[in-house]
């Protein structure tokens, strides 16, 4: 149930930032992947914020023996660049720029009731979906879907 909590007073607080810092608003997202164009750095700062933000507290919650609302400290590994995770961040970015929403502000943004939200947002979630179900066959790969049993020769 702490966890639980926390988890959603973490969510809240980085919703209230979104909210605040104005990344809610898909214009000011695709305003700064807009290089060559009229480019707005606003994004970029709040990326810096909160990288520093991590960067100044990894370390001293490291030092802890065990996180507040967990028995360990999850173990992270990196398994490497792989097909998976090169088309997975393309999909994701080709949706973000296209839509001009990531997961996060699209939730956030829902509040506003903004229209293109409720295809987006189902869309987010379908696709959410599709991964899970393509990721849970034996043999699923990237690009290949499974279409059932391989004929005999």
């Amino acid at each position: 149930m702490r966890s639980n909590l926390s988890a959603f007073l973490s969510g809240l607080l980085f919703a209230i930032g979104l909210g605040i810092s104005g990344m809610t608003n898909p214009a000011n997202v695709i305003g700064f992947l807009d290089i060559a164009g009229d480019w707005d750095d606003r994004l970029a700062f709040v990326m810096g914020g909160a990288i520093a933000v991590h960067a100044a507290l990894r370390p001293l919650i490291h030092k802890r023996e065990r996180p507040l609302f967990a028995p360990k400290f999850p173990s992270l590994s990196a398994s490497g660049v792989d097909r998976k995770l090169l088309v997975g961040a393309g999909l994701f970015g080709v949706g973000w720029g296209l839509g001009g929403y990531c997961p996060g502000p699209a939730l956030t943004s829902l509040a506003t009731g903004a229209t293109q939200l409720l295809v987006f947002v189902p869309a987010m979630f379908a696709g959410m979906y599709l991964a899970q179900v393509l990721q849970a066959r034996p043999s699923a790969s990237v690009g290949t879907p499974n279409l059932g049993p391989t004929p005999a020769p």
